[in-house]
């Protein structure tokens, strides 16, 4: 464990070094770069290149820099014979995958001269194929720790021959040798299928155009606009961590980066106020775990999820929207209970240097506006980026031209030319390094659970274990997460974890529907035969109705092959899109609690090694203060936050806000003042009624509740 915090938590800085060795091969190295960012530009919006083409590119040249920025020589990286080697394997692997697209064509025309032999493959097509799948092996190792390594080799048994060793649903048919090289390398769910098309066309564009806003100065914006609007409030300097980690996770793609670049100055800021170290750190690494549920970006993982519910991703960011506020209003309730319990935060001085936020103001604002706007309106996400990164510079252009003429030294953007164009292309790739090789390595697993069907081994075992209970079922994969989390990057953890349990969980949520069916009675033939499917007595009952216990003891006892076949018939196509939806939220908000919660929360070690305060300490602070990690998907699964309406979402917001300072307040044990017995049950009834879900009378009376608790403490304090 220790290794993979070590290899992710430094993995940006030894990418800043990059590259290694001679004066003249970094020159080279860095030009490769930099000319390996606009393609990514061009083959998204200009050249027509197939996709297993486009993919196998992808990873030849993140597999080539990958290669030679993480060295596994240790002391001797420096050596000659070090980086030559490095460098002979890159361009090893990186012809493998270049080859296997070039090979597919004919692959297909031997196989088909030699029917029923197999997939006839050459020398050097097995050759490239196992060494891509090494590479897959060792580089994911160099990012990212031994998980996911193990993780691949076991996929690889289980559908050669470790699937039929095993007992019930995880027995599998084993597959010859040549098959699962094929499946591997060619299948949709492989090595250059849909994860490493997501790589492609969305993630590293949305890394470069991060890069495109560091280099152009937005960063400085995001701090001093921070200031301006924290700056007045008790407590403003940890306001300025929590707006402008969630400002900056727009611009990054890792709650650790977003900790290490903001938290050098809000941590220390957050100190000087009078915030206890941990719990200084504890806010920086929660705030920046919430960056990667920001909208419009969201991380890689709402990519991922557009690419797997075939749900727009502008619906995603814009369903993505009031949960976000409410995570980092969650934040900031603590922080004001923090600084109100120990009675700090008032003696700083927040002073905005105009100049800063002017001039890096126009180069965040607008280029996120473009994005969003083009999102929106329906076009792709990498077209979206691709004409951010234009905006970028374009405004760039523009801030330099205004104070060209205002010439009063007070405003000074960053000049985008073509040294800082350069710059900013180099810098997304190298950010880009770590996502492109998991998600690749992640594609032999994918292919693996597709092929052998265990993905629904494991959602029958989650319905099983959590009885049609879908706090249970949220339970279990929240636990699974934390394991996962403690070995994977979150996006590589959300991932593993949808293939396996999103189906279960969406499933869990439409089973409510057939139950309530099946409590009124379902007449319509077409319907209630699709029961007789079913081996139970209970299915006598389907046409004249029965109580709940009884629907849902049916309902548990349908084999899993025939729900998948009564679910599309009995619950609306639209409503089942839904439920995928948010099953998939709720993973994807899970599966961030691993940065913040011990024994391995990776945001908070890179948090308290900032702050010098102890690790786990530090680990537990955070854990408390991102309590909205597991209040919102709460609200996911039991309200309509994602399905409803404007006026339904934005009132289960309001009164959540009220439940989660309640649910805070419990957990510090304090409010605006001290509290007690009596206030604490007062909150508990408060927060069940602010959370109760479209009852306006319980959300008034509720908040109405909380509100007297807090004046009632208030006063006591006083």
């Amino acid at each position: 464990m220790t290794n993979a915090f070590e290899n992710e938590a430094m993995t940006r800085d030894k990418l800043l070094s990059m590259p290694r060795g001679k004066i003249g091969t970094q020159h080279i190295l860095l030009v490769f770069a930099m000319c390996f960012a606009i393609w990514h530009v061009l083959t998204n919006v200009y050249l027509t290149e197939p996709g297993l083409w486009q993919n196998a590119i992808h990873f030849a040249g993140f597999a080539f820099l990958a290669s030679i920025t993480l060295s596994p020589w240790g002391k001797n990286s420096d050596q000659t014979w070090a980086w030559i080697a490095d460098i002979v394997y890159g361009l090893l692997v990186a012809s493998a995958a270049l080859w296997v697209a070039w090979a597919e064509s004919g692959l297909y025309e031997r196989s088909l001269a030699v029917t029923g032999l197999g997939w006839q493959f050459t020398v050097i097509d097995w050759a490239a194929g196992l060494l891509l799948i090494f590479a897959c092996i060792d580089l994911s190792r160099r990012v990212s720790g031994l998980v996911i390594p193990i993780l691949i080799v076991l996929s690889l048994s289980y559908i050669l021959f470790l699937g039929t060793m095993l007992p019930g649903v995880f027995r599998s048919a084993s597959l010859p040798l040549n098959d699962v090289l094929f499946r591997t390398l060619y299948n949709d769910e492989g090595m250059f299928g849909i994860l490493g098309n997501i790589s492609v066309t969305n993630i590293t564009l949305f890394m470069i155009f991060g890069g495109f806003l560091v280099v152009s100065g937005a960063s400085n914006f995001v701090i001093e606009i921070s200031k301006v609007v924290a700056g007045r409030i008790k407590g403003g300097a940890a306001f300025v961590a929590i707006i402008s980690s969630a400002l900056t996770g727009t611009i990054s793609g890792s709650a650790i980066a977003n900790t290490a670049s903001t938290g050098v100055i809000t941590i220390p800021l957050m100190k000087s106020n009078g915030f206890r170290p941990k719990f200084a750190a504890g806010v920086e690494a929660a705030a920046s775990t919430g960056g990667q549920l920001m909208p419009p970006i969201m991380g890689a993982g709402a990519f991922v999820m557009a690419s797997y519910t075939s749900i727009p991703y502008g619906t995603i960011v814009a369903v993505s929207v009031v949960p976000a506020i409410l995570y980092f209003l969650s934040v900031a309730f603590i922080v004001r209970i923090e600084a109100v319990k120990y009675d700090v935060g008032s003696e700083i001085d927040l002073t905005v240097d105009r100049g800063k936020m002017l001039s890096g103001g126009l180069v965040f604002v607008i280029p996120l506006a473009v994005m969003i706007w083009l999102l929106l309106s329906g076009v792709t996400p990498s077209f979206a980026a691709c004409w951010a990164i234009v905006a970028v510079i374009g405004t760039s252009w523009f801030t330099s031209l205004i104070a060209y003429f205002r010439k009063d030294g007070g405003f000074t953007p960053v000049n985008m030319g073509p040294a800082k164009i350069s710059e900013a292309l180099v810098s997304g790739i190298k950010s880009a390094i770590m996502t492109a090789i998991l998600l690749t390595a992640i594609g032999i697993m994918n292919n693996a659970i597709v092929t052998s069907g265990v993905g629904n081994g494991f959602s029958l075992m989650i319905a099983q274990w959590s009885q049609g209970s879908l706090v249970l079922a949220i339970g279990l994969i929240a636990i699974a997460s934390l394991v996962l989390g403690m070995g994977l990057p979150v996006t590589a953890a959300y991932i593993i974890l949808a293939i396996l349990t999103a189906p279960a969980l969406a499933g869990i949520m439409a089973d409510g529907l057939i139950a309530e069916q099946l409590m009124a009675g379902i007449t319509d033939p077409a319907k209630s035969g699709l029961f007789f499917l079913v081996d139970h007595p209970l299915v006598a009952q389907v046409a004249t109705g029965m109580t709940k216990p009884e629907a849902w003891e049916l309902i548990r006892n349908i084999p899993f092959e025939i729900a998948v076949t009564i679910r599309p018939v009995m619950v609306d196509p639209a409503m089942l899109t839904t439920f995928l939806l948010t099953a998939h939220l709720i993973i994807f908000w899970l599966s961030q609690d691993s940065n913040v919660t011990p024994p391995v929360c990776l945001a908070a070690f890179t948090a308290a090694g900032i702050a010098g305060s102890p690790p786990m300490a530090t680990g537990f602070e955070s854990w408390k203060i991102a309590k909205g990690l597991y209040v919102v998907p709460l609200l996911f699964a039991y309200t309509p936050l994602i399905s409803g309406d404007l006026i339904e979402v934005l009132q289960i917001g309001f009164f959540a806000l009220f439940g989660i300072y309640a649910t805070n307040a419990i957990i510090q044990w304090y409010a605006e003042g001290p509290i007690g017995p009596v206030s604490a049950l007062l909150l508990v009834l408060g927060a069940v009624g602010a959370y109760w879900p479209l009852a306006l009378i319980p959300n008034i009376i509720g908040a109405l509740t909380i509100l007297t608790v807090i004046v009632l403490s208030s006063n006591r304090k006083a």
